[in-house]
């Protein structure tokens, strides 16, 4: 509440297109009592129609001449946005009539009613403003996650804290208290096995129990897995790969007129005893249609009758004789490097979720399932994938994958469904994404950076939208995260990320990006389209929290010596 029997002696003395510079005589007076006024503190800006700007303090100086006996406070606020006479707040806008009548800050009620302006059906809570802890900052839900979020911060800020709270929130989130789960479907890309503490309850998935057929591979994967990009032969190597494993699938499924892009099964093991044969074949000089397959010459008429029987087995050919035997096209060498790459990749044990002789029995069903947690009996909200076991050399090939098929899914989902049918909405949630869509052109994050930068072009058309977490914002392909709408900017330290995120920013407000590098942990500024107004808060708690707390060096150290069981430590690495 203001204090009535004190004058209120503030007055506009200048404005500006974006900001506003205002005059007080005394501070005390010009308080609300018993609440502190600082800078990121909300000011009332009115006329003599009843309207008024509401801005927020930017900086004050503390000014007095030899004539005063007095400090006269000069106080610079930046608009944000406009109360109509009905008391409506539209974000943005400067219609105030010249010149102001009254200068005094905000009172409590009025902020909360700003905020509360949201329909109280599509209000998500899950931070209040770090300056009065008692106003709750509601988001527009539907705004928030029909758009793309980004969440950005130093390592400490809060960045999985934040995110915990915000999705704890959202699953327990229900209409008339039915039973059961509600219909969200997030699925987390856990690059450091971070959140299986903080949703014990969930559809946790690992490279111990997660399938994912390398047969549903597109192009941009299947060659970045095989496919050394710098090798000299490394364009005659995607194209022979293609056209073998295009016939594998029209053979395998007895229909030629997949392609090679199509989701339906084939074997590598064929495709790369094929290969093989490529690579040893012989021919009759005289007639070079004529394959000298050892003991069992060989004619073909078209390379897909060559390709169905080199799928069976290794052959063994004649030798090369002078004018006699010739070698066949491949059999030069420039085959090697690529089938020792294909062979080590198939004997590989980390790769057995990925290359493994059951991924063939999965079907395209059984694998679309396990991802979205609709498994008979296992249904759930959230699908952890803790990628921390996950190779890096596949860990951008693993995540296209994923995004790829959810994005699809979501296409082919609106597709056949009739607009009056039930939606199943899908987040699809990026823990340092900086490792796997970079700034970097790399042929390694080629098929990553095309997946995910689809989903931020085109998914929420179809039901898919993102969350990018990163440290690192200034290193994030510039295509993803110029498309987010939603921002929780933590604390960042580091200058080029600052101002990297202060040119993304929608909102251009000095006095909350300035504070970026010194926010406690668990602070963030909230801007963007869900928002009433942009907003400096503290994050709610989130229960259970993730297992991303920091180690306590020195308490640690200060215990007693701890003897190591290595080999624990190297039967795991070996896995």
């Amino acid at each position: 509440m203001i204090n009535e029997e004190k004058e209120i002696n503030a007055v506009v003395i200048s404005v500006f297109p974006n900001k506003v510079k205002i005059e007080v005589k005394n501070i005390e007076n010009f308080k609300i009592a018993g609440e502190k006024l600082s800078v990121d503190s909300y000011l009332r800006i009115s006329d003599s129609e009843d309207c008024a700007i509401i801005a927020i303090i930017e900086n004050f100086s503390i000014e007095k001449t030899e004539e005063e006996k007095e400090r006269r406070y000069v106080i610079e606020a930046i608009p944000i946005g406009f109360l109509d006479k009905e008391g409506k707040f539209i974000r943005g806008g400067n219609n105030i009539a010249i010149p102001p009548v009254s200068v005094e800050p905000a009172k409590k009620e009025e902020i909360q009613k700003i905020y509360s302006q949201i329909d109280k059906k599509k209000q998500l809570v899950y931070s209040k403003l770090t300056q009065d802890s008692s106003i709750l900052v509601p988001v527009d839900g539907d705004r928030f996650f029909n758009k793309h979020i980004s969440i950005i911060g130093a390592t400490g800020s809060g960045k999985s804290y934040t995110l915990a709270t915000i999705l704890q929130k959202v699953i327990s989130e229900k209409d008339n208290g039915y039973e059961g789960l509600n219909n969200s479907h997030i699925i987390i890309f856990d690059l450091h096995g971070e959140y299986n503490t903080a949703f014990p309850k969930v559809n946790h998935l690992n490279v111990d129990n997660i399938v994912l057929p390398y047969w549903l591979m597109n192009g941009e994967e299947l060659e970045e897995l095989f496919v050394e990009s710098g090798e000299l032969q490394a364009y005659n190597q995607v194209s022979l790969l293609r056209r073998i494993i295009t016939r594998n699938k029209q053979k395998t499924n007895s229909n030629d007129k997949i392609l090679f892009d199509s989701p339906v099964k084939f074997s590598m093991n064929q495709v790369l005893n094929c290969i093989i044969n490529l690579s040893k074949e012989t021919r009759d000089y005289t007639n070079p249609s004529e394959i000298k397959v050892k003991d069992n010459h060989k004619v073909f008429e078209t390379d897909e009758a060559k390709y169905d029987y080199y799928f069976k087995k290794e052959e063994n050919f004649e030798d090369v004789k002078r004018s006699s035997i010739n070698k066949g096209t491949y059999n030069d060498g420039s085959l090697e490097k690529f089938i020792s790459r294909i062979r080590n990749k198939l004997s590989d044990e980390r790769l057995y979720f990925l290359l493994g002789d059951h991924v063939e029995k999965i079907s395209f069903k059984e694998a679309l399932q396990q991802v979205l947690s609709y498994q008979d009996k296992k249904h759930a909200n959230i699908t952890v994938i803790d990628l921390s076991g996950v190779p890096f050399e596949v860990l951008s090939i693993t995540v296209s994958l994923i995004s790829r098929l959810i994005f699809e899914y979501g296409y082919y989902f609106k597709r056949s469904i009739d607009e009056s049918f039930d939606k199943t909405p899908i987040l699809l949630v990026y823990e340092e994404a900086h490792k796997y869509v970079p700034k970097i052109q790399s042929a390694k994050y080629n098929s990553s950076r095309i997946a995910i930068e689809r989903i931020a072009k085109e998914g929420r058309k179809y039901g898919v939208t993102l969350i990018l977490l990163t440290q690192r914002p200034s290193e994030i392909s510039e295509t993803i995260f110029s498309q987010c709408n939603n921002f929780i900017a933590m604390r960042l330290t580091n200058p080029d990320d600052q101002n990297y995120v202060k040119r993304l920013l929608p909102d251009s407000l000095g006095p909350l990006t300035e504070t970026l590098p010194i926010l406690s942990s668990g602070e963030a500024i909230l801007i963007g389209d869900s928002l009433i107004m942009p907003s400096l808060v503290k994050i709610n708690e989130c229960n259970p929290e993730p297992s991303s707390k920091d180690i306590n060096y020195l308490q640690e150290w200060k215990k007693k010596w701890v003897d190591v069981n290595f080999e624990k430590i190297i039967k795991k690495w070996y896995k």
